[in-house]
């Protein structure tokens, strides 16, 4: 292996909000944090010497995107994804939260209702509830250990004050990537209820074995006209304190729409950094995703092992995308309270209460598994 993620590296000291906060979460800093989603390893090499490199012209004025910037993701989704895209269907956003917030705004008015899938990536539930909107939940079906979408509730649930439907894809946090079956059917209903799909897909780049992400816009021309796609290099090559993302839509209408609201909000310069590392990372970066993926999968293997041998009520979800593991302890019995308290009291490991994803979540547990394989074998 070229890249040695095993290599543990030292967090603590730089207002890191996983390891120097955790207390604002768990109620203190004493426990091994496995929760918020960036990554405990080094950023592809050829990303960090870009970035020193603009470092040292000493200069970070306002800083305008390049033709190379926007050539970089069209390359990318093309190579990854096999999703052709245009550069004239790029906006931008200072990261897919902030992006789902704006398209919240600029889609919908104070009242109108917002549809998400739950148990699902709670920032997505203060673009809805703090602009004013109503919150839908159509919640995922749980099979096993699977999970798929209710299409049936999803239509009953759709009224003439619905206008957007956030989708998580690949899944977060249950790990789901969406076959193409499914996301045909749901830009099916959205299309003929006239309901805009605000696709959050940062995770699209980290998926595992036979699984294959699927851009939504990219199913057909009815899903492309009626999708806005949010996405980010942040999570694939740990980039998430850069602030770059990228809005992608064929629509013409959609794409000027989010991004009159982007500049009214004052959000429409980029970050001198975020930029340089964005078209790094695409030009560059594939081989180094290349071995995280091997190395992701093999920590999410051991973990899954591990729990089956010594912990066997506790399972894990089949992890197809993401590098976050959704892991079940109803079966231990324990109340949400007795759980927490076990875990970061007793353990002291600081995973993620899966019950702020939504009442779906209540009894499980979100682990980050994008660190060395030290952290996992620690007693």
């Amino acid at each position: 292996m070229k890249y040695n993620f095993d290599r543990v590296i030292e967090r603590r000291g730089t207002n890191c909000i996983k390891w120097d906060h955790a207390n604002l979460f768990f109620g203190r800093n004493d426990l091994l944090p496995m929760w918020v989603a960036d990554m405990d390893f080094e950023s592809p090499p050829e990303v960090i010497e870009a970035i020193v490199a603009r470092a040292r012209h000493g200069i970070y004025g306002y800083t305008a995107r390049s033709d190379g910037y926007y050539e970089s993701i069209v390359r990318w989704l093309n190579k990854r994804h096999g999703w052709k895209i245009e550069k004239e269907w790029i906006s931008h956003a200072p990261g897919v939260v902030a992006a789902v917030h704006i398209a919240v705004m600029a889609f919908s008015h104070p009242g109108d209702k917002v549809i998400v899938q739950t148990p699902v990536y709670y920032p997505f539930f203060k673009a809805i509830t703090e602009t004013g909107r109503q919150m839908v939940r159509n919640p995922l079906k749980e099979s096993g250990l699977h999970y798929t979408m209710d299409f049936d509730d999803l239509e009953k649930k759709i009224d003439s004050r619905t206008k957007i439907l956030i989708l998580c894809s690949p899944h977060n946090p249950v790990g789901r990537v969406w076959k193409e079956d499914e996301l045909s059917r749901l830009t099916d209903i959205c299309f003929r209820k006239n309901v805009l799909i605000v696709s959050d897909e940062i995770h699209s780049d980290l998926v595992f074995g036979n699984c294959k992400h699927i851009p939504t816009a990219a199913i057909s021309e009815s899903s492309s006209s009626i999708t806005l796609t949010c996405l980010a290099p942040s999570k694939t090559f740990n980039l998430a304190g850069l602030s770059s993302a990228a809005v992608i839509s064929s629509n013409r209408r959609l794409l000027d729409e989010y991004s009159n609201m982007l500049n009214s909000l004052g959000l429409g310069m980029s970050n001198v950094f975020g930029t340089v590392a964005l078209e790094t990372a695409y030009n560059h970066g594939e081989k180094w995703l290349e071995e995280l993926l091997k190395y992701i999968n093999a920590n999410f293997e051991y973990m899954r092992d591990f729990l089956k041998t010594n912990y066997s009520e506790v399972r894990v979800t089949e992890l197809e995308g993401t590098y976050l593991a959704w892991v079940d302890f109803r079966a231990t019995g324990m109340s949400v309270e007795e759980l927490r308290s076990f875990l970061y009291e007793k353990a002291k490991v600081g995973f993620e209460d899966g019950s702020v994803f939504g009442i779906e979540g209540e009894g499980f547990m979100r682990v980050n598994l994008a660190c060395p394989e030290l952290y996992l074998k620690k007693r």
